[in-house]
């Protein structure tokens, strides 16, 4: 029954002093029993220690212990109601059951606990009271305390009520991990391994109040409790400093635990103080940097020393590399092994991917000691993701996020074939996957094949979900027995070992133990659901929130898989020990002190409030910060000969960033300590492996190739490429070279190739023409690999514009069967007419899909009026004139014999054009007939000479000629005139006035609105029999006329030679464009004209390697040209 503290600064070989001690006393007494509590992350290094300071390579009588081990091994000793241990991942199922049964109870979290996190925020809290031994009826003491301010009341009554539920369900079935201290304490008593024992405890920075309780029972059980603790030289431990002093904490435990002896009447043995500076009795630097840190006043270090040196890089990345390349130094010139080296960050998150891919890449073996969560682990997205289906009534983004979660059985391809057809054909909910699918896609109309492979696809899915159970609520067991059986079934735990296989082939060891580790956690997972919540009957969705709570608590660690390598942590929770060399990195503002804590329940400012209360928190931040100041001292002290600190100019993210304190504390004890800037030098300086050369090889590759590579670079690129030379690295220098001088090359397809993929017996669209002159290549994508985005299973523009031509054709059908012409038909049997036929056409139209949705259903009832407004408004416009409609929907494909759609290009080739014209109108006299072209169209398009020209707007021109020839035929004898080529925009517009209009008067300004845009033969004879009844300005037609009766400006006419000119202008650019897409012609030319370019809608524009950055790929501009420059152009 004793105390003794061991005090001594840091490396000043506390330790070693205790564990020589007890492997003295050991040797001497071996029946007594020795146990040394070290934290968790010492005890392998611990035993070693011991291991080789005794003579017998043996510590029979001494055990390493972390709290964890020492609570297992007493109550295994003892023997205690065998109460299950409740972890952090049970706690969480607990308080997620509780927190929804008492959700009405909450006034203040009820409605947050939904938000992924929150009930770990939760089970933070309530641990951390259990952990400071605050129990409920502490707590109803903090809201007294607390009452002034109701925010913090509140959240502490409804946390109150959370811990009591919590506490209540687990009472007599459970204990928490931070209660298994308290039952251990209760139990030392009973022990036989502790009587006359001594019990050392060493490496703890502080305790918390449990912990401090159970160390005070062993005072009173055990013959002698040893602490070592961190305190600087000339320190005195038994007088209290203020919390802004360095060994504040060390001090803090001290008194605690010197009270507690004196509490329970222990006798004190005689401390003792170590000075002797073990560590550093090579290193007058370091050993300066031990006494002066953050210890006021300070003494300066005046000489040149080479111990501690500072790095500013520009980057994290730059930091990590000039890391990794020190490191390759110092083993391979000063004889150090990797494992003498150690780096810590202030950021371990935000550098550990850098050091996993510079590190790898340099060939550095290491470790990083951290934990993972398994959130984003195959197995876990595969088990949510079918839960998730259930749960979501297989809506499209279920189904495939479980297809894709890595270990659904289907390959990659037949999952993309089944999702296109599942997008194309609009299958939504477990009944549509429940049954056969019968829809035909566009890929299955003529492949029933297609459709029965489909089938299949859906049948494996479903087998797979089989076991699961689909009940929207249940009893717990018989949602985990489905669950496990589910994972029986699909051999998950044999995809793992697949999985962990691949990686171990791959040289990643730490991913292969993850693996190794998943099935066994998720199956203790699910045992602890089923003891914790079993018999409840809840949700499914419950139940899936359960679970992920569950996941989110469970983290996976992995030991160093080999002795040799690089320890990587961060400045808390990586311990150090026999460390010659360490570097910090990420030393900037932000990280070093790190932020104040991420908030949680209790806020910052709630803690800086309560710290006033009789009870004791966590610390607070500004607590925190001073207790970090004890971390970098410790760390800062750890290597024996060497010291690294750098820090970045710019964040990963391109942030600006600024160095912390510590530089400047630093710096202050050492003023002859200037930063280096080790990426300033030479690239040759900077490579240690061949995969590292190659980013620089491709970089001065770039460079060369640019014309941009310095003088003083060209010496380093050109060694560095002869050096790539070598037989084994000149595979990777042709591709590099390769890849830097890639021109883009126009070289076309052979004649031979272009018919193969075409054929002599071109059919085009015109749309097809004016793409192959909008891009080449476009064309070449679209038409000639036939690349075809996927369809979906959705109504979109240019399906409002297929129904808008259906319902127009079969207006004029029923026109024609109830006996009425487009001059006569009343306005009721218009509407009616319309109804009827947009009713039948949408019942068909896409597999329903105009029933789809609500959205869609509407877009119905919207078509509606736009297709009443629609013919009620032609039939305006054609009773203006003398005009009448002649034929609607002339597709080409029964002129056959006209050659205006059939056109040689050599005398082997020919091209059939393929098209639909939506309306022709005649009017005639004795000698002619007028031929007036309609094109309805669903979006605003204007007639564009200029694009005409250039091949993008040829539609209206050929739509024209065919008819003229069209109408030729139909009428011998007489001459077939282009009267107007106009588009009709469908559309039921608004009117924007500032007074109210009459019925009439808005009626008109509608139709004003509504005017056709296009072109129009300027001759007076032919406007007049367009609109008879124009006086200035034209409702009808695009033609308004000045006073003088000239047209004006914003008329659109033309003259008969005009169109004439125009008309063979087409036909030759037709000719033209069918020739060169025979000769192979595939260019990447996209068009710029202005503000409109090729690329803006292109479908292809991921795909077609477009990039202007490419030398040899730029876009055609397309000169700005007026009318007259445009036909003067065409004449020749």
């Amino acid at each position: 029954m004793s105390l003794k503290f061991i005090f001594g600064p840091s490396g000043s070989g506390k330790s070693r002093q205790i564990y020589s001690e007890v492997t003295e006393r050991a040797k001497e007494n071996p029946g007594r029993n020795f146990f040394i509590v070290v934290p968790d992350q010492f005890t392998m290094q611990t035993q070693k220690e011991l291991v080789l300071l005794s003579d017998r390579g043996g510590i029979m009588n001494i055990d390493v212990l972390s709290f964890g081990r020492l609570s297992h091994r007493i109550m295994e000793e003892v023997g205690s109601k065998d109460t299950p241990v409740l972890d952090d991942t049970g706690k969480s199922l607990v308080i997620q059951k509780v927190a929804a049964n008492l959700k009405e109870e909450l006034p203040v979290l009820g409605s947050f606990l939904h938000r992924q996190g929150y009930i770990h925020e939760v089970k933070s809290a309530i641990s951390e009271f259990m952990q400071y031994g605050i129990g409920t009826e502490d707590v109803a003491k903090l809201i007294a305390y607390a009452e002034k301010r109701g925010a913090l009341a509140g959240k502490l009554k409804d946390l109150e009520t959370l811990y009591k539920g919590f506490t209540e369900y687990i009472h007599g079935n459970f204990i928490t991990t931070e209660e298994t201290l308290d039952v251990l304490r209760r139990s030392l008593h009973k022990s036989k391994l502790l009587p006359e024992s001594v019990v050392v405890f060493d490496g703890f920075t502080g305790f918390t109040p449990i912990q401090n309780r159970l160390i005070q029972e062993l005072m009173q059980v055990c013959g002698e409790v040893i602490l070592t603790v961190t305190l600087g030289g000339g320190e005195n431990p038994y007088v209290r400093d203020g919390e802004q002093k360095l060994f504040y904490l060390s001090k803090k435990t001290t008194a605690d635990l010197e009270r507690l002896a004196k509490e329970g009447g222990i006798p004190r043995e005689k401390d003792v103080f170590v000075n002797t500076h073990y560590r550093f009795e090579q290193s007058p630097a370091l050993l300066h940097l031990e006494n002066n840190l953050f210890r006021y006043p300070f003494q300066v270090y005046e000489e040149e020393q080479q111990e501690i040196c500072l790095f500013e890089t520009t980057a994290p990345r730059d930091e990590v590399h000039q890391a990794g390349l020190k490191i390759k130094e110092l083993v391979r010139e000063q004889g150090l092994a990797y494992r003498d080296v150690a780096v810590i960050m202030g950021d371990l998150e935000g550098y550990a991917p850098y050091v996993e891919t510079e590190f790898a890449q340099m060939e550095i073996p290491c470790f990083i000691d951290r934990t993972r969560g398994i959130a984003l682990n195959p197995m876990i997205e595969y088990i949510k993701s079918a839960l998730e289906l259930l749960e979501k009534n297989f809506t499209y983004e279920a189904v495939f996020h479980y297809l894709r979660s890595g270990m659904a059985d289907l390959e990659r391809g037949e999952i993309d074939e089944l999702e296109n057809y599942v997008i194309r054909t609009g299958i939504r909910g477990y009944r549509s996957y429940d049954r056969l699918f019968t829809r035909k896609g566009e890929q299955t109309e003529k492949d029933e094949e297609a459709l029965a492979r489909m089938n299949r696809l859906r049948e494996r899915m479903m087998e797979q979900l089989s076991p699961l159970v689909r009940e929207k609520e249940g009893r717990v067991t018989d949602y985990i027995n489905g669950l496990y059986d589910f994972l029986v079934r699909n051999e998950v735990q044999k995809k793992l070992a697949a999985y962990e296989q691949q990686f171990e082939a791959e040289g990643n060891l730490s991913k292969a133990r993850e693996y190794a580790q998943i099935y066994r956690l998720v199956m203790e997972l699910l045992d602890q659901i089923y003891g914790l919540l079993g018999e409840e009957t809840i949700p499914l969705s419950e139940f899936r929130e359960i679970l992920e709570a569950g996941f989110g608590e469970i983290q996976v660690g992995t030991i160093p898989q080999n002795v040799d390598r690089v320890v990587v942590g961060d400045m808390e929770r990586t311990r150090l020990k026999q460390v010659k060399v360490l570097f910090f990195l990420g030393v900037n503002d932000g990280n070093i002190p790190k932020s104040a804590s991420k908030g949680g329940i209790i806020s910052d400012m709630d803690r800086e409030f309560l710290r006033e209360s009789e009870l004791e928190l966590a610390p607070s931040p500004r607590q925190q910060m001073y207790i970090q100041r004890l971390y970098l001292y410790l760390n800062m002290t750890k290597p024996s000969e060497r010291l690294y600190l750098s820090y970045s100019k710019v964040s990963g993210s391109g942030k600006s960033l600024r160095p912390a304190y510590l530089i400047d504390t630093v710096r202050k004890l050492f003023p002859k300590l200037s930063p280096e800037y080790p990426q300033l030098r030479s690239a040759l300086e900077q490579i240690v492996t061949p995969a590292e050369g190659a980013g620089y090889l491709a970089e001065g590759l770039r460079e060369y190739a640019a014309g941009a590579l310095s003088p003083e670079k060209i010496r380093e690129f050109f060694m560095l490429y002869r050096v790539y030379g070598e037989e084994t690295l000149g595979e990777e220098r042709s591709f590099l070279t390769e890849a830097a001088f890639r021109r883009y090359q126009d070289t076309g397809l052979s004649a031979a190739v272009a018919r193969a993929l075409y054929g002599k017996y071109l059919e085009n669209s015109v749309t097809r023409l004016e793409t192959y002159a909008a891009c080449g290549y476009r064309h070449f994508l679209q038409y000639g690999l036939s690349l075809k985005e996927r369809q979906e299973f959705a109504f979109e523009d240019v399906d409002m514009g297929n129904v808008y031509h259906a319902v127009l054709e079969a207006f004029a059908a029923k026109l024609a069967e109830k006996g009425y012409t487009w001059f006569d038909f009343p306005e009721e049997f218009g509407t009616r007419a319309v109804q009827e036929a947009l009713e039948a056409y949408a019942a068909a139209y896409g597999d329903t899909v105009l029933y789809s949705s609500a959205r869609n259903e509407y877009a119905i009832t919207r078509m509606g009026r736009i297709l009443t407004r629609t013919v009620l408004t032609l039939q305006k416009q054609l009773k203006r004139g003398s005009f009448t409609p002649d034929s609607y929907e002339i597709s080409f494909q029964y002129t056959d014999h006209l050659d205006s759609v059939n056109i040689a290009l050599s005398e082997q080739e020919r091209m059939h054009l393929k098209g639909r014209i939506d309306r022709i109108d005649v009017s005639e006299d004795e000698e002619h007939v007028y031929v007036k072209v309609i094109d309805y169209k669903s979006g605003n398009k204007q007639f564009d000479l200029a694009a005409l020209y250039y091949g993008l707007q040829l539609q209206l021109v050929v739509y024209m000629n065919t008819a003229l020839e069209l109408e030729a035929k139909k009428h011998p004898g007489k001459e077939a005139v282009p009267a107007a080529l106009l588009y009709y925009h469908i559309d039921d517009p608004s009117v924007e006035t500032p007074v109210e209009l009459l019925p009439e008067e808005l009626e008109e300004q509608l139709t004003k609105q509504l005017r056709m845009k296009g072109v129009v033969n300027a001759s007076p004879d032919i406007i007049e029999r367009l609109d008879r009844y124009m006086e200035d300005k034209s409702d009808v037609i695009p033609v308004e006329k000045k006073k003088d009766g000239s047209y004006s400006a914003r008329s659109s006419v033309m003259s008969s030679e005009e169109l004439r000119l125009v008309s063979d202008y087409v036909s030759r650019k037709i000719t033209e464009i069918g020739r060169e897409i025979l000769q192979g012609t595939i260019s990447l030319n996209p068009y710029e004209r202005g503000k409109e370019e090729a690329c803006t809608y292109c479908t292809f524009r991921k795909v077609c390697g477009f990039e202007e950055g490419i030398p040899g790929c730029s876009k055609r501009k397309l000169e700005e040209l007026d009318k007259e420059e445009i036909l003067k152009r065409m004449e020749t």
